[in-house]
């Protein structure tokens, strides 16, 4: 990439993101001098510094790197940051993380995924099978693949495939060849202020696919007449009036066979490892794209068995006879509805007890009945705190919100030392943990617990 390529020094501020991530890798596979800084240790920046990428943890513009000459930022990063307002105001190069996706998207063959929910699901199975199939593509994901446990993979060919988040509107950057936009629910509106607002951003990511390009969009949904692409495409779990559509569904211990049809083609008795009718329909949109690069059908199915997720995307910590642990990113009353149904139609049996953290004062206070509603459906729910992640605490706004709003009336809001010792006396048979939050450092916990029992 011509206007990437002579950058010898990049500095991330906030490089334990998920994005930001991806392009720290994706900087270091380039030979760059790769280093950056973080609020907090995790697992994440755990790993980049073994793969050699030096990062501190302290606001501290003795620490940060003076010969950067690109400095790239998230936007959940405080406008007061030290480091940061150094950094501008010593006249660096300093972009958000959509600047340089916007630049890679401009010069490679790009594939983008955009939608409030499912896009780093689709987004990993297309970047999956364009590798498994050996076609090739640079993968840059808002999660981490459990086949090749990373959110990025290079490769010389001039294909990319890139999660578009619709925050702070930074997929308005993208120039996608092929865009895929999977639904319009509200969600970051204390961004947007309105959900016709919301609508309005997704529609204008549609106007950027460059010229002759394609859009593959969710059958049914509400604002497609605004939806612009010189090929517009519909997917849809089952129903036959899309362009591409799943049938002859059946299932059997959390796996699903289900054949794929399209105008052109029809896949039959595809296997798919992975649990959620939902993601049945999200690999209909990955499979829908390999078709459009001309991947075989038959490359195609031999690929789809071997997919075994994203992490935290209906990830089976543990699956024995009499327990199912299920860990979930789910953060939106839509997802969690998802989540909970799928759950409950491979497991009828059982009883579904599933604890959820909050993610976001606005979030939950904009759409804390879609919450209630959602968890509604679960037999026992449990709630941790509000993680409140980039906002300061909005009065009135706690927990409870959801609860008061619930039909259900199995429900408690426990803090995280009460849900571990929840888990140790009772006797689960289908657990879910689910939210945004840091209610993922509970899952290697439970999971101990549970393997004990």
């Amino acid at each position: 990439m011509t206007t990437l390529q002579h950058i010898r020094n990049v500095y991330f501020i906030g490089i334990g993101g998920i994005g930001m991530s991806a392009l720290a890798r994706y900087f270091k596979e380039q030979g760059t001098v790769v280093s950056g800084y973080d609020k907090t240790e995790t697992e994440l920046t755990q790993q980049l510094q073994k793969e050699g990428i030096a990062i501190h943890f302290e606001d501290n513009i003795n620490l940060l790197d003076k010969q950067a000459m690109l400095v790239v930022y998230t936007p959940a990063i405080p406008s007061h940051h030290t480091e940061l307002n150094w950094y501008r105001d010593n006249g660096y190069l300093v972009v958000k993380r959509s600047d340089v996706l916007q630049m890679i998207t401009e010069t490679l063959f790009s594939i983008t995924v955009a939608g409030t929910h499912g896009k780093t699901t689709i987004s990993t199975m297309i970047a999956f099978l364009l590798r498994e199939t050996q076609y090739g593509c640079n993968a840059f994901l808002g999660g981490i693949s459990v086949n090749y446990k990373s959110n990025y993979w290079g490769d010389k060919g001039n294909t990319a495939v890139v999660e578009a988040d619709e925050y702070d509107r930074s997929f308005l950057k993208l120039q996608p060849d092929i865009a895929v936009l999977t639904s319009m629910d509200p969600d970051h509106l204390d961004i947007y202020g309105t959900v016709a607002e919301m609508e309005r951003a997704f529609i204008q990511y549609t106007q950027n696919i460059k010229q002759g390009g394609t859009l593959l969009v969710k059958h049914g949904l509400h604002q497609r007449h605004g939806l612009a692409a010189s090929r517009v495409l519909t997917y849809s779990l089952q129903n036959d009036s899309a362009d591409a559509y799943a049938a002859h569904i059946t299932q059997h211990k959390g796996s699903y066979l289900f054949d794929y049809f399209s105008a052109s083609t029809v896949i039959q008795q595809i296997e798919l490892n992975v649990g959620g009718m939902h993601n049945i329909e999200n690999m209909v949109v990955a499979i829908t794209v390999a078709l459009q690069l001309g991947i075989t059908p038959e490359d195609i199915k031999r690929a789809i068995p071997l997919f075994k997720g994203v992490k935290r995307r209906f990830e089976y910590i543990v699956r024995k006879e009499d327990c199912v642990y299920i860990d979930d990113y789910a953060h939106h009353p839509e997802e969690l509805a998802a989540l909970i149904s799928s759950a409950k139609r491979l497991f009828p049996d059982r009883k579904c007890v599933v604890a959820f953290q909050p993610h976001l004062f606005t979030r939950t206070r904009d759409l804390a009945e879609g919450f209630a509603h959602s968890l509604d459906a679960a037999d026992e729910v449990l709630l941790l705190d509000i993680y409140p992640a980039r906002e300061l605490p909005i009065e009135g706004v706690t927990s409870k919100m959801i609860t008061d709003k619930m039909n259900n009336p199995v429900h408690a809001i426990l803090s995280k030392q009460a849900l571990l010792e929840y888990v140790k006396v009772a006797p689960l048979q289908l657990f879910i943990t689910a939210g945004a939050g840091d209610i993922d450092k509970l899952v290697n916990p439970i999971k101990t617990i549970l393997d004990s029992k």
